[in-house]
């Protein structure tokens, strides 16, 4: 079996996540849309694979937004009809972040400015705790999704929708992934500029995610696992 991730931007590895379907016998492979010396120009050309070709697709966060196209150019467009694909096709997606906004505006949803940012550790309003539990977990964004026609709302907090089903697939807002490297990594690739700019404290994030790491990387596998068992495996 296996589990292609499609990291959008060269800071985001793919962590527990990765871990946790390498532990259920998946191969990780790991598609780059936006290569590191292309993180201030990302309107890169690309050619995403045919993901009939994979039993899982995982499309990751970025610092950008799905609607951006003046910024991030064509290959947006491209993600999302590889993304709409996946899911005509049977194959299970499990959007993260950007990757559950790109889902969503694949399958007929709508993406675009929240009222606020979402910085730092949340607790979030779930409905199904069985599948995604209530956290804490990392929020890094500034968009929100409408759910597509069809979709099952789990999860939301005061600011934008957290998690949605539709069929074999799972989105989700927050960044079950996060690790403090990766954090680490994501504020010197100018986003402690970015979150000091939205009213944040970068030391007390770090520490926060210092303490919490170890029962957010337990929170990650049961979330790798329930959309294994709850949602991948339903009939195609």
């Amino acid at each position: 079996m296996r589990a292609l991730f499609v990291q959008q931007d060269h800071v985001s590895p793919t962590g527990p996540i990765g871990e946790r379907f390498e532990r259920r016998g998946y191969e990780t492979v790991e598609f780059p849309v936006v290569p590191a010396g292309r993180f201030h120009a990302p309107d890169v050309e690309v050619v995403f694979p045919d993901p009939r070709d994979y039993d899982v697709i995982v499309p990751m966060g970025a610092p950008w937004s799905v609607y951006d196209e003046a910024t991030i150019g064509s290959w947006v467009r491209a993600e999302l009809e590889f993304l709409r694909l996946a899911h005509e096709s049977g194959v299970p997606v499990l959007g993260i972040c950007f990757g559950g906004q790109a889902l969503a505006a694949a399958l007929g949803g709508r993406v675009e400015r929240g009222p606020e940012p979402e910085i730092g550790w949340h607790t979030i309003e779930t409905r199904a705790p069985g599948l995604v539990e209530a956290g804490p977990w990392f929020q890094w964004h500034h968009d929100r999704w409408s759910p597509p026609p069809g979709a099952d709302a789990l999860a939301r907090t005061a600011a934008a929708p957290q998690a949605f089903t539709l069929r074999r697939s799972l989105a989700v807002q927050f960044h079950p992934e996060l690790t403090l490297t990766m954090l680490e990594g994501w504020l010197g690739n100018g986003g402690g500029d970015w979150v000091t700019a939205h009213g944040g404290d970068v030391e007390r994030l770090v520490a926060m995610t210092e303490e919490e790491e170890p029962a957010a990387v337990a929170r990650a596998y049961r979330l790798v696992d329930r959309f294994l068992d709850q949602v991948a495996a339903r009939p195609r």
